[in-house]
């Protein structure tokens, strides 16, 4: 890899069951890039494990959910002058041994936000048959708004470059953003795509997004990521 400096940013809430185990093999597999963890007002012991390991974090002193956590980073990379930075979860699901297969079409200059989709090669976990099926529909809706495919629209595990970075600094989708976050840099002329990953089962702790929520969820994205795509046709963006 070129001599980038490279942030892993993780987001965490209330994920103490996990994220000794998630920077551990962060730090052990990749030790040449930085991490910073994100820690959005857990309620449990993430803060007092963070501190006492003497880990790199932010304490953020309102949960400002999983958006606010992790532009909080983007913030941090951009005023600490990163070159790419890197969505890693906190929960254990994203292994390290991928991150530079992530960083490096970002670092050749081949695209501008990379994906780790575990839906190219379909090994590991393949999240939940129903979960399946919305992040299907998904994928459909993007195509259809911005003429592009993406496979693993929900997927965490991204990496992106300077200019995506500064982008996201400014404006992030709350809530869930991962979807949001391919149309608007597809919107804004930005070059997206993917590589497979092999991801594991959540180790702790549970999920963000619960089972009831699901048909809220894929209401809720849907028409964000309509609101976005009509948006950018009003300011003249690509797509």
């Amino acid at each position: 890899m070129n001599p980038l400096k490279v942030l892993v940013i993780i987001p965490c809430y209330n994920e103490s069951e996990n994220i000794c185990r998630v920077v551990q093999r962060l730090k052990a597999t990749c030790p040449d890039v930085d991490y910073l963890v994100v820690n959005d007002c857990s309620t449990d012991d993430s803060a007092r494990i963070l501190r006492e390991n003497g880990y790199n974090y932010l304490d953020l002193p309102l949960n400002l959910g999983i958006g606010g956590g992790v532009q909080s980073g983007y913030l941090y990379a951009t005023a600490h002058d990163y070159d790419i930075t890197v969505q890693m979860d906190g929960d254990g699901q994203h292994d390290p041994q991928y991150l530079y297969d992530v960083i490096r079409p970002v670092a050749e200059g081949r695209l501008d936000m990379c994906i780790g989709s575990r839906f190219i090669k379909k090994e590991g976990f393949q999240t939940s048959f129903m979960r399946r099926v919305g992040i299907r529909f998904l994928s459909f809706m993007i195509r259809i708004l911005t003429g592009q495919r993406v496979l693993d629209v929900t997927s965490g595990y991204r990496a992106c470059g300077k200019r995506m970075t500064a982008l996201f600094a400014q404006h992030y989708a709350q809530d869930y953003p991962e979807p949001e976050a391919i149309v608007t840099a597809i919107c804004n002329g930005y070059k997206v795509g993917e590589v497979p990953v092999v991801m594991e089962e959540r180790q702790g702790g549970v999920s963000s997004i619960r089972a009831f929520k699901s048909v809220y969820y894929m209401i809720k994205v849907s028409l964000a990521l309509i609101i976005h795509r009509l948006s950018a046709i009003q300011k003249g963006g690509k797509g």
